[in-house]
């Protein structure tokens, strides 16, 4: 299969066709690379608040509302690209409110089939700017979607830097990872993260950033980041695990292509099982025990 990871750069959409044409073309381009699985990133869907002014964008309370009403509309589009094309895609994830978890947004990954069929992934854990100043919140629970591609799990961008969040879904064969990180130092926490997941679940993910600058909004202002495909470093894979990665803050498609053996491969007899060992550590998850050498 070809795996093609976006590095998504935000614009000012002055129409609905406006977007209609941009989210086609890029589809357009990744299947026209042979593309099966499309990743785009966290947040990438910020830009749908620019269609209600710049005056709605830069604000953030009212950018939320802007873009999650606009949100089954996108939801419409991906599932016809997806069927047209016949791809899996994951869609830029989005603040979505839903009535079964509360007043306040979830920021929501939707997932669809060549079918058309849609799923979805909540972002878990919140970092400090969603907490604190924009009030998202966590949302539904981990889901595992079984594909024609293989298993395939989300972790929203911070998520991405929690272990047991990657080891709730260890049945997994990829792993997504859509991001949204301004600066270079929060691109790299969330790649190092992915790679991480990669080497404990001897599994292949998949990391989608927004590039870039919009001025337009507070939120996604400043954009940092690229594309990736990671998996283990060991059998059947690269020794630096990275099978394919882009150009920092260049807009584009990443492609890999990848033999889903090579995952059951290395989980079978791989130089070394982090998978299959892991539940050694049972037991030893409370703090050190302190000794003192003076």
């Amino acid at each position: 299969m070809k795996l093609a990871a976006a590095a998504y750069q935000m614009d000012f959409l002055e129409t609905w066709d406006a977007y209609v044409a941009k989210l086609t073309a890029w589809v357009e381009d990744a299947a026209g690379q042979g593309a099966d699985l499309l990743v785009f990133p966290e947040y990438g869907s910020m830009e749908l608040a620019t269609l209600a002014g710049r005056a709605t964008s830069g604000d953030l309370e009212a950018s939320l509302h802007a873009v999650a009403e606009r949100i089954p509309a996108v939801d419409a589009l991906h599932a016809e690209l997806a069927k047209k094309h016949g791809v899996h895609i994951l869609a830029a994830s989005a603040p979505v409110f839903d009535d079964a978890i509360g007043p306040r947004p979830v920021n929501r990954a939707r997932f669809f089939g060549p079918s058309g069929a849609m799923g979805h992934q909540d972002k878990q854990i919140m970092t400090r700017f969603e907490r604190e100043d924009w009030d998202v919140v966590g949302g539904g629970p981990l889901h595992l979607f079984e594909t024609a591609l293989g298993r395939i799990g989300v972790l929203i961008c911070y998520d991405s830097e929690y272990p047991l969040l990657a080891r709730a879904m260890s049945e997994a064969d990829l792993i997504l990872v859509p991001s949204c990180t301004e600066a270079e130092h929060g691109y790299h926490r969330v790649r190092i993260g992915a790679m991480a997941r990669a080497l404990e679940q001897q599994c292949v993910t998949v990391m989608s950033s927004t590039v870039g600058d919009c001025d337009w909004s507070f939120a996604v202002d400043t954009n940092c980041g690229m594309g990736g495909v990671f998996g283990p470093p060991d059998t059947g894979f690269p020794a630096s695990g990275v099978l394919a990665q882009g150009r920092l803050n260049q807009p584009g498609w990443t492609i890999a292509e990848l033999d889903l053996d090579a995952v059951a491969r290395v989980r079978k007899d791989g130089v070394v099982l982090n998978r299959t060992h892991w539940d050694e550590q049972a037991g030893r998850d409370g703090p050190a025990v302190l000794r003192s050498l003076s």
